[in-house]
């Protein structure tokens, strides 16, 4: 997620007009994203808060990344489109329209059509052409898009429930409040360099948990 997260925001800064002076803080895992929270989030990053923007990328780029997957069967494929479909947030995010959907479904929904739409482009090798979906601008969620948000989410909660008490408080931690590892071992009073092990081992388990 590091690497993803860093050229994220490389292309951020291409397609706004506004600068930011705050530094990227990389993270490299994200906690289980809840509705509200997303929501929340999402309506800040409309505004152009580059915060919250970070926040929405730590809160949901693990449920979309496999869903992303489900579709694109190289992994490198699946991580460019990630990086697409954050942009697209970017840019969108004020079409957002909470009425319709969650914001969770919404961006299920995109992140299916852009993997969808690299499918059909002929951009992933050995699989075969599929319809386009419908454009972009206006991505409603179907029910397949809420039922899908749900059941990642649901899997990384259970996988996430896997770590010891400790590791999982840590990698909660580590979202729900920006902690550095710094304030991390700070908190915990244990040394820096047992901190970044414990988390780098945690995103190992999920990572292994979360891959089909």
């Amino acid at each position: 997620m590091f690497t993803r997260f860093v050229h994220l925001q490389l292309r951020m800064r291409s397609t706004s007009t506004r600068r930011s002076s705050g530094r990227i803080v990389r993270r490299p895992m994200d906690s289980t994203p809840t509705d509200n929270g997303t929501d929340v989030l999402l309506a800040r990053v409309a505004t152009r808060d580059r915060s919250a923007f970070e926040r929405l990328y730590r809160s949901t780029s693990s449920t979309l990344f496999a869903i992303c997957l489900r579709v694109l069967p190289n992994r490198s494929e699946a991580e460019d489109v990630l990086q697409e479909v954050y942009v697209l947030v970017w840019n969108k995010a004020p079409q957002f329209d909470a009425g319709r959907a969650s914001a969770l479904a919404w961006l299920a929904s995109i992140a299916r059509h852009r993997a969808i739409d690299r499918l059909r482009s002929g951009a992933a090798e050995g699989r075969a052409s599929v319809e386009l979906p419908e454009d972009l601008r206006d991505p409603t969620p179907s029910p397949a898009d809420r039922a899908e948000a749900t059941n990642v989410g649901a899997r990384l909660e259970h996988c996430m429930e896997r770590l010891d008490e400790r590791r999982r408080s840590l990698v909660r931690t580590a979202f729900f409040e920006a902690a550095t590892y710094e304030e991390l071992a700070r908190r915990i009073g244990a040394p820096l360099g047992s901190v970044k092990s414990w988390i780098r081992r945690s995103l190992l388990q999920l990572r292994a948990c979360l891959d089909p």
